[in-house]
């Protein structure tokens, strides 16, 4: 088991993921996102080779539109 902080709350994930596993686990794939890492901000060709690490911080925000 893996526990990182996802935006600002515990979260713990089975084993070892990256960045692009988390976003399906999530169910947010295909969706309009950017996420950091420490704050860092990971462009999404990295998501894929981005692993996470025991206690790290995970920000992902949604992009919403409206008008």
């Amino acid at each position: 088991m893996l526990e990182i902080e996802l935006n600002g709350a515990p979260h713990v994930l089975p084993g070892a993921s990256s960045l692009h596993e988390l976003v399906d686990m999530l169910e947010l794939s295909g969706q309009a996102l950017a996420m950091a890492v420490n704050h860092r901000v990971v462009p999404r060709e990295q998501w894929r080779t981005t692993l996470l690490q025991p206690r790290d911080q995970v920000d992902v925000v949604r992009a919403i539109g409206g008008g």
